[in-house]
């Protein structure tokens, strides 16, 4: 049986070539990719370069040996708009600003004030008794009672210079107990030394309570002892109230 004649179709090459694609010219397909894919990126690549030469000017014009930068990077800051990094910005130039201006007061040099050695030894001296040891006393009776005798002549035996070290003993025994062998404190001090505990004088003498050679010897073993001096024990009473 004879088959049907079949309508003539164009081959495949022929096809394909007459064919025509809906989106266009594979070109333009090309070209459109390139621009979506760029269209973004290229902007901001170009102001984030702009920024950076913008950061490094400023930073140029700071660093400025002369100082003058600063205004430089105000008109640097005022060109870029408000934000947060411009108030950085503002607050760091205004820190230069200030920093340059306390500089400066550093140039004007002053010279110390120097004492005068000889002045400080006549304010020293001035109404002084003890010879020139720089504390000030009241001088001793001229009929000093026969406590304060004993006083100055042990004070001697214990190798003190009565010329310097006299007077700060009366002093200091006289503001203590004035020279009184019964004197006694509320606190338990006794004596002319005011010892504390009173029979602390039992060791230069049975007759402590009574005998006012026993408590000299005794007050005077404590000074040296401790102080040194009947001048440096009495500085220390002027300080603090005690020796």
């Amino acid at each position: 049986m004879l088959e049907p004649t079949r309508p003539a179709s164009p081959s495949d090459s022929e096809t394909s070539a007459v064919t025509v694609s809906p989106s266009g010219p594979r070109s333009a397909r090309k070209k459109r990719g390139l621009f979506h894919r760029t269209g973004v990126v290229a902007p901001a690549l170009v102001v984030a370069v702009l920024l950076v030469v913008v950061v490094l000017v400023a930073a140029k014009l700071v660093t400025a040996k002369d100082g003058s930068g600063t205004s430089g990077l105000a008109q640097s800051i005022d060109s870029l708009g408000n934000s947060s990094q411009v108030a950085a910005l503002e607050q760091e130039r205004n820190t230069i600003i200030e920093m340059n201006a306390a500089a400066k007061t550093l140039s004007v040099d002053s010279k110390p004030a120097t004492a005068d050695p000889a002045a400080i030894q006549a304010a020293q001296t001035d109404g002084d008794t003890t010879g020139g040891t720089g504390i000030v006393t009241t001088a001793a009776p001229a009929d000093p009672t026969a406590a304060e005798e004993i006083g100055k002549e042990e004070l001697v035996d214990f190798g003190f210079d009565a010329s310097t070290q006299w007077n700060c003993l009366y002093d200091l025994w006289q503001r203590e107990s004035g020279w009184n062998v019964y004197a006694e404190n509320p606190s338990g001090a006794y004596g002319i030394p005011q010892s504390l505990p009173g029979d602390k004088m039992a060791s230069a003498g049975a007759d402590w309570e009574t005998d006012p050679t026993t408590q000299i010897i005794w007050g005077l073993g404590y000074i040296k002892t401790v102080y040194g001096t009947p001048c440096a024990a009495w500085q220390n009473e002027l300080s603090y109230g005690s020796y």
